[in-house]
C-alpha cells in the first residue's frame, strides 16, 4: 500500500509565532509595511527608526493589534549604535531570529558624473546603503549564533545593483552591487549556523521617499512603459516575498537575490 501523508496546514510554515524580528528602517514606507506583516504572522517586532516618535507610534499601533512590539532608535551606520539596537532587542525579548534591513536610498540626492563623483557624497551614499546593512546584521547574527536556533537575514537592495543608469548614480549602484555580493558571502559563511541570507531587489516602490520622482507624470509613464506588468510596485507587493524569505518555508533558500521588478530586468 502507498503511504498516505496526513493533510497539514501548509501556511503554518510561513508563520513566525514565538520569533523576534528587527526591522531596520522600520518607520519607512517599506519597513513599516513589513513590521505590520511580520507582526501579522506572529513575530515580536523591534521597530527601528531615526525618528523616535514615529517608531513609538508604529510600535503602539502594532501592540493595539495584539502584537508584541517595541520601538528602538539608532544610527545603524555607527557600530556602537547598531550593537545597542540588538542589545535592546535581546533585553526586550530574550532572543533574535530575523533581521530585515530596509535602510537605504538617497540616490536622487547625490547625482554626479562618474568621472568627478565627490568623495564625501560617495561615502555618504555607501554608508546609507551598505554600512547600514552590514553593522546591524553583524550584531544580529552574533546573537543568532549564540542562541543556536539558526535565523534569517533579509537585505533590501535595488535593481540598480544589476543595471547601470546614465544618471549619475555611481555610489548608489556600487553600494547595491556590493550588497548583492555581500549577501552571497554572508550566506556562505553563516550556512553552518543554519542562518540564511537573502536579498530582495526591487525597482521603484510607491513610498513617501519615491513620491517626488513618481509625481513627475512623464517620468512615471516612462517607467511604467519599461515594466512589463505596466505599473509601479506598492508596499503590499513586497510582503509575500519578504515573509517567504523570513520563514521556515525558505529554509533551503540562501544566498539569493530575488528581483521584484514587474519583469523589468527580464527585458533589459
Amino acid at each position: 500500500m502507498t503511504e498516505t501523508r496526513p493533510i497539514v496546514d501548509e501556511l503554518q510554515r510561513f508563520r513566525l509565532d514565538g520569533r523576534v524580528a528587527v526591522v531596520t528602517g522600520g518607520t519607512g514606507g517599506i519597513g513599516s509595511r513589513l513590521c505590520e506583516a511580520l507582526a501579522g504572522v506572529g513575530a515580536g517586532v523591534v521597530v527601528h527608526g531615526r525618528d523616535a516618535a514615529r517608531a513609538v507610534r508604529l510600535a503602539e499601533r502594532l501592540q493595539e493589534g495584539g502584537a508584541q512590539a517595541v520601538a528602538a532608535v539608532a544610527d545603524v551606520t555607527r557600530r556602537d549604535e547598531a550593537d545597542r539596537l540588538v542589545d535592546q532587542a535581546m533585553t526586550a525579548f530574550g532572543r533574535l531570529d530575523v533581521i530585515v534591513n530596509t535602510v537605504g536610498g538617497g540616490a536622487g540626492t547625490a547625482l554626479y558624473p562618474a568621472e568627478s563623483y565627490p568623495e564625501e557624497e560617495w561615502d555618504r551614499i555607501m554608508d546609507l546603503n551598505l554600512r547600514a546593512a552590514l553593522l546591524p546584521t553583524q550584531a544580529a547574527v552574533r546573537a543568532m549564533i549564540a542562541g543556536g536556533r539558526g535565523g534569517r537575514v533579509l537585505h533590501f537592495s535595488s535593481v540598480r545593483g544589476q543595471l547601470g543608469i546614465d544618471n549619475g548614480f555611481s555610489a548608489y549602484v556600487a553600494a547595491k552591487g556590493a550588497l548583492d555580493a555581500l549577501t552571497r558571502q554572508q550566506a556562505t559563511e553563516w550556512a553552518k549556523h543554519q542562518i540564511t541570507v537573502n536579498t530582495i531587489s526591487p525597482t521603484f516602490v510607491a513610498t513617501e521617499q519615491a513620491a517626488g520622482l513618481l509625481a513627475d507624470e512623464e517620468f512615471r509613464a516612462g517607467l511604467e512603459r519599461r515594466i512589463p506588468l505596466r505599473r509601479i510596485a506598492d508596499t503590499d507587493d513586497v510582503v509575500g516575498a519578504a515573509l517567504l524569505l523570513c520563514s521556515d518555508a525558505a529554509s533551503f533558500i540562501t544566498g539569493q537575490i530575488l528581483t521584484l521588478d514587474g519583469g523589468l530586468t527580464a527585458c533589459q
